[in-house]
């Protein structure tokens, strides 16, 4: 009887303490922001999947392989190159679904170092819609930290996710504002 009193609090010692071990949680983020543009012409900026240029931390998107198409959820990738001092940092997304009467598109990012985006297992949403006229645009995403286990580094650790990804987001959602000014 003792033995099996033993056996049954070791257990319930390992399972408590493995409670505590497991790892970073998902975090998401939305961002969004009303321009004084209709939809549809925001839509056509932002839309396509193989051209990001309207984003100020892009240098250039490449279709990969050259010449995919860029509109195939599933098939079609794309290497954005950023811009940067030195070296040629880049991320590479899947795009998962298009939905042009949504004015919408869902990617995935498949390869990027954690030095360029401390994040792992990101996916996103960009979409346009009609509020009153105008383009509302929300940029949402979901992702992990850098760094996949306890006790992350400073700058791997979810702080350092969610400022890097907010700070993508905002940097291009400034953009768009700035090119077709904010609705008041």
């Amino acid at each position: 009887m003792h033995r099996m009193l033993g056996l049954a609090v070791a257990m319930t010692l390992a399972l408590t303490g493995g409670a505590h071990a497991h790892g970073p949680a998902r975090l998401k983020t939305e961002r969004t922001v009303v321009l004084d543009a209709a939809p549809d012409e925001v839509w056509r900026v932002i839309g396509r999947f193989d051209d990001m240029n309207w984003h100020p931390a892009v240098a250039r998107t490449a279709m990969t392989p050259e010449g995919a198409p860029a509109d195939v959820p599933e098939e079609s990738t794309r290497v954005l190159h950023l811009k940067a001092e030195s070296g040629d940092p880049t991320i590479t997304e899947r795009l998962m679904s298009l939905d042009p009467e949504k004015r919408q598109y869902k990617y995935m990012i498949t390869d990027v170092a954690v030095a360029v985006l401390p994040v792992t297992n990101y996916s996103s949403t960009l979409q346009v819609k009609d509020k009153d006229g105008k383009a509302e645009v929300t940029w949402k995403a979901g992702f992990y930290r850098g760094y996949p286990n306890n006790d992350p580094p400073a700058d791997l650790n979810d702080d350092a996710a969610m400022a890097a990804v907010n700070g993508i987001h905002q940097a291009g959602l400034d953009a768009l504002a700035e090119r077709f000014g904010k609705a008041e």
